[in-house]
């Protein structure tokens, strides 16, 4: 008998995963925890070569000799809380996908993600805008691919939690019927 329930677990597991919302919650999890690789925005000023440049880990602020090529690090401050806040998304998203049997705790999980993902985007914004009048203000820095990550993440979400009310209603209606 536990043979098939290890079957049974593995059938659940894998009709889990073909789920379209799954594959949403997936890709908002790799889109999160792509941001961690990616440089989200940067900031160049040829005329007192500066540089500035902003991650989920951190906001550097450097002098480059355009001779030689080399940067020289003038400050550095510590911007970790958006790679947390990024991460627990990631975790979320990717908790989200173990609760299919729970639909009501995945739209919940949903929503948080959500808020998560905006915090992400917040802090992020919050940063570059604050950063934009140091160096160089009349000049506009470049809004790298790691910023637009989490729009990414923030449209999957909302379409996997689409997907999730979408069989929740259907199975209420299924419950209606019988």
């Amino acid at each position: 008998m536990p043979k098939y329930r290890s079957i049974g677990s593995f059938v659940e597991t894998t009709t889990m995963i073909q789920r379209i919302q799954s594959v949403f919650l997936l890709v908002v999890s790799g889109v999160m925890i792509g941001m961690f690789f990616m440089p989200m925005w940067q900031k160049v000023d040829l005329n007192v070569s500066e540089i500035a440049t902003l991650d989920v880990f951190t906001l550097r602020y450097e002098q480059f000799t355009p001779d030689t090529g080399g940067r020289q690090l003038m400050w550095k401050k510590d911007v970790f809380y958006i790679a947390i806040v990024a991460g627990v998304a990631a975790a979320v998203a990717l908790l989200s996908i173990f609760q299919f049997k729970n639909r009501l705790r995945q739209i919940q999980l949903g929503a948080l993600n959500s808020l998560l993902i905006a915090v992400t985007m917040g802090l992020s914004l919050y940063l570059i805008i604050k950063t934009e009048k140091m160096i160089a203000p009349e000049a506009q820095g470049s809004y790298l691919l790691g910023f637009y990550l989490p729009v990414v993440a923030l449209f999957c979400n909302m379409m996997a939690n689409r997907f999730i009310r979408k069989d929740e209603k259907l199975v209420r209606s299924a419950d209606r019927i019988r």
